[in-house]
């Protein structure tokens, strides 16, 4: 079977399982019962922890190796699994395009309010921390807005990715900073939108709850931003997510 072949044939099967009802009710039964066991902390990317479902993980690399970004914007760090991805898949395109990854301008820049000493010492030592970034500082604060955009002024194709402070109003915030940096093709991938069906006090720990989370920032942007859409078509391949509705392309 050809490659096209193949796709064609996968694009059929992701048709047929996103309307098999049976299916939609178990994977969202499963997803309640397994975040009640913090599925999501318990992988790691070489060596860092990369706080994501698997199925996430996977469709991240992919819109990487698709969209080929010379920038890579990334809010909230925690143990650095996300930038560490994003850094060696940049180290990849690289050297698929001939390219000393050393000498290339390629760049992951990774946000947080708060880089835990621990966390920034492992990132500091990495072997990859030639294509990270490191902003400390609330991805919203003017400051850090300015500094994290400075990043992009000579960059062609972007991609972001909104992973940090989950309540409505920061999301909304972050998406009007920095998703006009997106390039054409590409995506903003908001995570967590799945806090809008999970049930009601998942996160008592959290402000952010139903009715206040990504999804309904997301929904909110939408609005008034035509030239981005949610890539159903990704949700339809993924089934289980936390980003559901979340992985934005643009495509104007």
């Amino acid at each position: 079977m050809s490659y096209s072949d193949f796709k064609e044939s996968c694009s059929r099967e992701i048709r047929t399982q996103a309307a098999d009802a049976e299916l939609l009710k178990s994977t969202r039964e499963w997803f309640k019962l397994a975040n009640k066991h913090n599925y999501s902390y318990h992988f790691e990317f070489v060596g860092r922890p990369l706080i994501q479902y698997p199925q996430d993980i996977v469709q991240v690399q992919e819109l990487i190796s698709l969209t080929k970004p010379d920038l890579i914007i990334e809010t909230g760090i925690a143990h650095g699994g996300s930038v560490v991805l994003s850094a060696s898949m940049l180290c990849l395109l690289d050297v698929m395009e001939g390219k000393d990854p050393r000498q290339s301008s390629r760049k992951v820049v990774g946000v947080d309010i708060d880089i835990r000493s621990h966390n920034r010492i492992a990132l500091d030592e990495h072997p990859l921390r030639f294509k990270m970034e490191l902003i400390q500082g609330s991805s919203i604060d003017p400051q850090v807005v300015e500094k994290v955009r400075s990043y992009a002024g000579d960059k062609q194709r972007v991609l972001v990715s909104l992973d940090s402070n989950h309540t409505h109003e920061h999301v909304l915030a972050e998406l009007n900073a920095y998703a006009d940096l997106v390039s054409l093709g590409s995506y903003c991938i908001v995570f967590d939108t799945v806090i809008e069906d999970l049930p009601a006090g998942s996160f008592s720990d959290r402000p952010w709850d139903i009715g206040n989370n990504p999804k309904t920032a997301v929904d909110e942007w939408l609005t008034t931003h035509p030239e981005f859409e949610a890539d159903r078509d990704i949700d339809d391949k993924l089934l289980i997510s936390v980003a559901r509705e979340g992985y934005l392309k643009r495509v104007r």
